[in-house]
C-alpha cells in the first residue's frame, strides 16, 4: 500500500456512504492520531484497537445525527506522497467557513487546524473533513 492515510480516509468515506456503524482499518500510530483528531472535533464517536490474530486492527465507530444524517459529508486527502503540502500558522484557512476542519501533522502531534492555530504551529496538511 503506497498511501495508508488515503486508505483510512477512503474506508471512512465509504463506510459513511453506506451508513455502517464502524469501519476496520489496519493499525498504525499515525492513523490512530488522525482518528483521535477527528474524535476531538466531533466527526467520529470513538475508536478502539482490536487484536485480530497477527495484526492489529483500528476500529473506527462512525457518527451520525439524531435522524441518521451524515456528520461527515466530505473527506479529502490534501498532502500526498508525491506532493507534500505544508502550511504555516498564518497561512491556515478555515474549511467551509469553519464548519469543517483540516488535519495537520505537526511537531506536537496530529492536530486539527483549530488546535494548531491555538498552539501557534504549522505543519503538513494531511486532509480536510466537513
Amino acid at each position: 500500500m503506497t498511501d495508508p492515510v488515503a486508505d483510512l480516509l477512503t474506508r471512512i468515506r465509504n463506510g459513511v456512504r453506506v451508513e455502517r456503524p464502524s469501519v476496520d482499518v489496519p493499525y498504525s500510530r499515525l492513523k490512530v492520531a488522525i482518528v483521535q483528531a477527528l474524535q476531538r472535533e466531533g466527526f467520529v464517536w470513538d475508536h478502539e484497537v482490536v487484536d485480530a490474530g497477527i495484526h492489529k486492527v483500528l476500529r473506527v465507530n462512525l457518527k451520525y445525527g439524531p435522524n441518521g444524517e451524515h456528520v461527515i459529508q466530505h473527506v479529502e486527502r490534501v498532502s500526498k506522497p508525491g506532493c507534500r503540502v505544508y502550511v504555516a500558522v498564518n497561512e491556515m484557512k478555515d474549511v467551509r467557513q469553519g464548519t469543517g476542519i483540516s488535519v495537520l501533522s505537526t511537531s506536537k502531534g496530529v492536530l486539527s487546524n483549530r488546535e494548531a492555530r491555538r498552539q501557534g504551529i504549522g505543519g503538513e496538511l494531511l486532509c480536510e473533513v466537513w
